[in-house]
């Protein structure tokens, strides 16, 4: 047996266990889909979780880009491990101490699904200076894909297709610009009957700018059920 100091021999064990989920998790996996696990993040994960690549601020579960940043900066983890974490937590969620809203069901996707998720936050979890694709559409449609709107909301101009949040093809025909804005900066006016309130970030009034969340306001009321047949 090796003489190691206490501290690495405590790590041994530690790396075994994150090699063999790596090897588990890799077991059957061939080339994964970054694309459609992005896809896949923005409407299965990003209600939950912030990841600034997938555009999402979710705040029930951990901030993906805090939790791994740390540790892929040092070297202790790289893609392939933050790929075997994800789906191992995925497959076994840990409880979110006691609150159901905060506790992940397990098995929320699997297979193929599953796969292509976790490779894609393990290419994308706390790399510096990630940040969502451009998309068309114009300034407001970048806003809207950056901050991860249509994890949340159906929007057919923008090709979102979220249920969490209302159809916004649906509840925003007829708004005007400024009474966009205020339904994204503030909680008080959104009132939906059918969906429940708290789920939607308080903190967009903070986090987009002024001049960023006009154009968001002016992409949606333009386009509000044009593509849909909206009311």
């Amino acid at each position: 047996m090796l003489n190691l100091p206490k501290p690495i021999r405590l790590l041994v064990p530690i790396a075994a266990l994150v090699a063999m989920v790596v090897v588990i998790s890799g077991c059957g996996t061939t080339n994964p889909d970054v694309a459609r696990g992005r896809e896949l993040f923005v409407a299965k994960c990003g209600t939950c979780h912030t990841l600034a690549q997938a555009g999402t601020s979710g705040t029930l579960g951990p901030n993906l880009d805090d939790a791994f940043a740390a540790a892929r900066e040092a070297g202790g983890f790289d893609a392939a491990t933050i790929e075997g974490i994800v789906e191992a937590q995925v497959d076994t969620p840990r409880p979110g101490n006691g609150n159901e809203m905060a506790t992940m069901p397990p098995h929320l996707v699997e297979g193929t699904d599953l796969n292509d998720i976790a490779a894609y936050v393990g290419k994308y979890a706390g790399v510096p200076g990630a940040k969502p694709p451009e998309v068309a559409g114009g300034p407001g449609a970048q806003v809207f894909a950056t901050n991860g709107c249509g994890s949340c909301h159906t929007f057919a101009a923008a090709n979102s297709g979220g249920t969490t949040g209302p159809d916004l093809d649906e509840v925003l025909p007829g708004k005007s610009v400024p009474q966009i804005e205020e339904f994204i900066v503030n909680a008080k006016a959104r009132n939906v009957p059918g969906y429940p309130k708290g789920v939607m970030p308080e903190n967009f009034g903070e986090k987009i700018p002024p001049a960023e969340l006009k154009q968001l306001a002016e992409f949606l009321a333009e386009n509000a059920g044009k593509k849909s047949g909206g009311k």
